[in-house]
């Protein structure tokens, strides 16, 4: 497996969210690896913000699948606000990283033969314990974190991902989150706000059913 530097961010993304061979919901997971790869064309040049919309820079390949993937919607979609990028094709994402990491040998998919459940074995944990790692000290300490990891740090902890960002540890440390997203871009707070209105509108479902019993 690729060292965690070398691997894409929404491949980074990914991993961390990788819990017990199995990646839980999917539809958060979805969203994180959107914004991530949208993170990473912002970073690159690939995609640029004028006022709250993303616009496609022209050129060639990305050199990587997944990023070429939402890249191409962008170019085609025309300009549209963050959160329509973030929300597009969401599973897709997912898929489609999913699919290059299991070419790449990074992880392996199997599944169940009870209701085919997918189930993720990640071969080089000591890498995922690494990037693990790399968010904590990012997110705890004061000294200099790249502009990639601080978008890393700042993409799981916008849709709260379990057990890498608990919320003790966000509410802890509330002003490093901020500094971290604003070295991270513009899908970051969209990410944040689609995954706000994901947790109400399953709330809402919730509280529905509840009162329809």
């Amino acid at each position: 497996m690729s060292s965690p530097r070398e691997l894409s961010l929404p491949a980074r993304a990914y991993l961390l969210s990788c819990r017990g061979g199995k990646v839980p919901d999917r539809q958060r997971v979805g969203y994180l690896v959107r914004a991530a790869a949208l993170t990473e064309l912002l970073r690159h040049g690939r995609i640029l913000d004028h006022d709250g919309l993303v616009g496609a820079v022209p050129g060639g390949s990305t050199g990587d699948a997944v990023l070429d993937e939402v890249l191409g919607q962008i170019v085609e979609g025309g300009s549209r606000k963050w959160r329509h990028w973030v929300r597009k094709d969401h599973r897709r994402a997912l898929d489609s990283v999913e699919e290059q990491l299991s070419a790449e040998r990074a992880i392996v998919l199997r599944r169940t033969r009870v209701f085919r459940l997918r189930r993720v074995e990640v071969r080089d944990t000591a890498s995922v314990e690494r990037l693990r790692a790399t968010v904590d000290e990012a997110l705890r300490g004061t000294g200099a974190v790249s502009q990639e990891d601080a978008a890393l740090v700042a993409l799981v902890a916008a849709v709260e991902l379990k057990g890498v960002v608990p919320g003790r540890e966000r509410r802890r440390n509330k002003e490093r989150l901020r500094e971290l997203e604003d070295r991270g871009g513009a899908a970051i707070p969209a990410l944040r706000k689609v995954f706000k209105e994901l947790r109400q509108a399953r709330v809402a479902t919730v509280a529905a059913n509840g009162n329809s019993s």
